[in-house]
């Protein structure tokens, strides 16, 4: 998998997919990736993962991240200068966070081969900061 860690930037896809925020102007890149799981019942991996990252993205952006280390310093920055996202679009990663972990997604498949208890806490708690977040 490439991956370090359950949280949402412990892997090689999702670090490699937070240099792209450096280049974006505004939320186009984390409203991309969240919709392309958004509603969908088969996930890829690939695509679960960076969702995940979106979502994170998002949480960053509502001053709620679960996620603050050296991997995601990226984010801040990127999060801090296009500002607060809107209600759709948190309500959008809720969704796409909600498909990226289903049982039907190749990632959570993935995970249920290792030890998947890092990686579901960190899910959940990601899911807690966008669903407490209120409206933006």
């Amino acid at each position: 998998m490439g991956t370090w860690s359950g949280q949402p930037f412990g892997s090689d896809s999702a670090s490699d997919w937070a240099y792209d925020l450096a280049e974006a102007p505004d939320w186009s890149i984390v409203r991309e990736a969240l919709t392309t799981v958004a509603g969908e019942t088969e996930v890829d991996s690939d695509d679960a993962v960076i969702a995940i990252a979106a979502a994170e993205a998002v949480a960053h952006g509502l001053d709620r991240p679960t996620q603050t280390d050296a991997y995601t310093e990226s984010v801040a920055s990127f999060a801090q200068r296009v500002g607060r996202p809107d209600a759709d679009l948190v309500a959008l990663a809720l969704d796409a966070l909600t498909a990226a972990t289903s049982p039907d997604s190749e990632l959570t498949e993935l995970w249920e081969d290792e030890d998947p208890e890092e990686w579901v806490t960190a899910n959940a708690t990601l899911k807690q900061a966008l669903a407490s977040a209120g409206p933006a």
